[in-house]
């Protein structure tokens, strides 16, 4: 993941070949997953330990049509975890979201999706597509899709409980021999999921290669509830092409958003991305910083934040020391003020 992460940075100091000024723009469209009206085909995508509020505040403002939660633990949710429990918050400034919780257990998954609703998310989305192993050595993320019949259960249970939509966020399976994407979707609109988001490499496969589109138009081809294309999707044009190729209803961002919100809105509008320039992108981590001491406090903020600063700054005429001392600043406001004198 690290690598290709890399490489998804490198290409932000690389010359545009974007599409600019496009009318007919199909990713501006809006869509809807069972009652919820979404005004555009941009998804920001689950992220785990960065999706809180202040993530979707921004992604919402940079123009993704629908924000999802990094996943929550369905058991913590259940005995009232009070990091849990503050993972669901939800900001009035953020447009259409969701939570993400995992879980093998139809009950205690029920019972999660009563409390997110209760917490005032549009919808509740079940992660089938970590590969992650301490996720999946429990039986939940990807796992889960080894064990249909509980997936399943899984499902039906959550939908039963609640009346907002219930989505699921899957890969095409485990193994590439194993898996049957197009089969399993179609067991999952049957249990009740109002959608599917699909990422079309198996759990073993983790990030490795390219996202086989072709596979997710299998999945498309397959049931008659919207298809989120997931995976390898990193400017407007991507966003478009998969859209076309595959005749999903809408394209989930996930890193190429990181430090780079602006992408949202390029890929929401078919218009060049407007990010601005250094002292532009310094005030927008700055603001985005201090949101994050709302939704972390100082002893979290600082940690979190040491992710973003590189992302930020890819493509940047940023010396690499000046970003290390970012890194290792005591305190948030320490890295702020180095941030801030980079601009300067």
């Amino acid at each position: 993941m690290k690598k290709r992460f890399r490489s998804a940075l490198a290409e932000r100091g690389a010359p545009s070949d974007e599409l600019t000024d496009i009318d007919d723009w199909p990713v501006a469209e809006g869509f809807r997953i069972a009652d919820l009206e979404l005004s555009n085909r941009v998804v920001q995508a689950p992220l785990a330990g960065i999706g809180n509020w202040a993530f979707r505040r921004q992604s919402t403002h940079h123009g993704a049509g629908l924000c999802i939660s990094e996943m929550v633990s369905s058991w913590a949710i259940k005995h009232g975890n009070e990091r849990t429990m503050k993972m669901l918050r939800i900001d009035p400034r953020e447009g259409p979201m969701g939570f993400q919780v995992f879980g093998t257990n139809p009950e205690v998954m029920a019972e999660a999706a009563r409390v997110v609703e209760e917490a005032g998310a549009d919808l509740v989305d079940i992660n089938m597509g970590c590969p992650v192993p301490k996720i999946c050595k429990t039986g939940a993320g990807a796992a889960l899709l080894s064990d249909l019949d509980t997936a399943c259960a899984v499902v039906r249970a959550m939908a039963d409980a609640v009346s907002i939509p219930v989505t699921v966020k899957m890969r095409r399976g485990v193994t590439p021999r194993e898996s049957r994407p197009a089969e399993t979707a179609r067991r999952f609109e049957a249990a009740g999921a109002a959608a599917i988001a699909f990422h079309p490499r198996a759990a073993a496969e983790e990030y490795d290669g390219r996202a086989d589109h072709a596979i997710t138009a299998e999945v498309v081809a397959a049931v008659d509830i919207p298809v989120m294309a997931s995976g390898d999707i990193l400017t407007p044009r991507q966003a478009r092409d998969v859209l076309e190729e595959t005749g999903c209803a809408a394209v989930m961002i996930g890193r190429a958003a990181l430090g780079n919100p602006w992408v949202l809105g390029a890929m929401a509008t078919g218009r060049r991305s407007t990010r601005p320039d250094l002292s532009g992108v310094v005030s927008e981590a700055t603001a985005f910083a201090e949101d994050i001491r709302l939704a972390l406090g100082d002893t979290h903020a600082g940690p979190y934040m040491r992710k973003f600063y590189p992302w930020y700054l890819a493509g940047e005429a940023v010396p690499t020391e000046r970003i290390q001392e970012m890194l290792v600043a005591p305190t948030l406001d320490d890295a702020l003020e180095l941030l801030r004198r980079v601009a300067a």
